[in-house]
């Protein structure tokens, strides 16, 4: 059925390496339905400062290549709307008569989607708000993984097993800072090419598992003695026994975002902690740590193609699922219940306010607490999601 409707598209929180693909689904099939598109600039910050772009008129040609491009290309935001928000984004939306809103994002952009969407309804104003789902930390409530997390993982895995054997040729301990925040997903992915147990990272620490720093050091000297070396994937968000942030014990000033998340990343401040802590009580000389940071989201040509594909068939069947059903809602990948070869995904619609604003963990099946390892459970869930083009490797030594 077409309709003249005129819709909104805007993408929040971190970008990713296939954030376009969804933008790219969304507009080829509102296309089809004769759909006048707008895009907001910088997500709802570009909504308030009427900072919107007309998307009817991209080429497919020129579509095709954002749509492969890293990066948010509509530009990206942390706002998080409150009451006078919400009254500014309205006057907005009423002068170009949208009825439609995407918003392309993770944990805290689905809060703010549900916030939009109650104030619409309070305001009776027939405003349909549609979650699409990304995030790296790939921590999106009632999803099995969320697009733009296969793509990170692919960096990230790739990235340690490099690492591996820079180690391998010149023994010492990596200290590796990855991000997550609530979730160790991404630093889980640091094992996923590990061909042998010798093979690092020998040690991986999860938010979800609280430590204690003499628990960190301990493991690293038990590999070290054994191996001669250790390689150690580190969540920036792990917290020690009482459940504090490391970062937050050691930083002098912490800053936060308009969601309220203390700010982790661009700073090397927890790695060069853990590396000083380690030479000092471990007497261990060569001892190096790095912070991951930016390069995970969008590091060019380390897109996953099974990312990519999800990343595009979530913004196509995004629209789809609007013309079948009035309502807000959010759209994802049904979990599964068996890790096998044959993988297969769902697509499937999830309400805004079972997704807005909540945190989904690593499963416990997913890690082994005493030993600071994944499970083999986790490598079958994960290993698929970061596709099949990665380089064959081997070692002598």
């Amino acid at each position: 059925m077409k309709t003249n409707n005129n819709i909104l598209i805007a993408q929040g929180g971190g970008p990713t390496n296939v954030i376009n693909q969804s933008l790219a689904g969304i507009i080829i099939n509102e296309k089809k339905m004769g759909s006048k598109i707008f895009g907001s600039l910088n997500g709802v910050n570009g909504i308030i400062n009427n900072r919107f772009l007309g998307l009817n008129k991209i080429s497919n040609s020129d579509l095709k290549i954002i749509q492969n491009t890293p990066g948010a290309a509509l530009g990206s935001t942390r706002d998080k709307p409150d009451q006078n928000y919400c009254i500014e984004i309205f006057k907005r939306l009423q002068v170009k008569h949208i009825k439609k809103f995407y918003y392309i994002g993770g944990n805290d952009s689905s809060d703010s989607l549900k916030i939009i969407s109650n104030f619409a309804k309070s305001k009776s104003y027939g405003l349909q708000c549609i979650h699409v789902p990304k995030t790296i930390d790939n921590d999106l409530v009632l999803n099995d993984h969320t697009p733009g997390f296969g793509s990170a993982a692919k960096y990230v895995a790739q990235l340690f097993s490099g690492i591996n054997y820079d180690v391998k040729s010149l023994p010492g301990v990596y200290v590796g800072i990855v991000m997550g925040r609530h979730a160790g997903f991404l630093t889980a992915a640091s094992s996923l090419l590990k061909k042998n147990d010798s093979d690092g990272p020998h040690r991986i620490f999860i938010p979800e598992c609280p430590i204690s720093l003499d628990e960190f050091l301990n493991s690293i000297k038990e590999t070290f003695s054994k191996y001669g070396r250790c390689i150690v994937a580190v969540s920036e968000g792990i917290k020690d026994k009482s459940n504090k942030l490391f970062t937050e014990k050691i930083k002098k000033q912490n800053e936060f975002d308009d969601h309220g998340n203390i700010q982790l990343s661009g700073s090397g401040i927890l790695g060069d902690y853990l590396v000083e802590q380690i030479k000092r009580k471990l007497k261990i000389l060569r001892v190096r740590a790095d912070t991951l940071g930016y390069p995970q989201r969008c590091f060019l040509g380390s897109a996953s193609e099974v990312d990519q594909k999800e990343a595009f068939e979530i913004g196509l069947r995004s629209v789809k699922y609007s013309y079948k059903h009035p309502d807000s809602f959010s759209v994802g990948i049904k979990e599964r219940k068996v890790f096998s070869k044959s993988y297969k995904v769902q697509y499937i619609q999830n309400s805004l306010i079972d997704i807005a604003g909540k945190t989904k963990h690593m499963d416990s099946s997913f890690y082994n607490k005493e030993k600071f390892r994944v499970t083999k459970t986790f490598t079958n869930y994960c290993l698929p999601l970061i596709g099949k083009n990665i380089p064959d490797t081997k070692s002598i030594i």
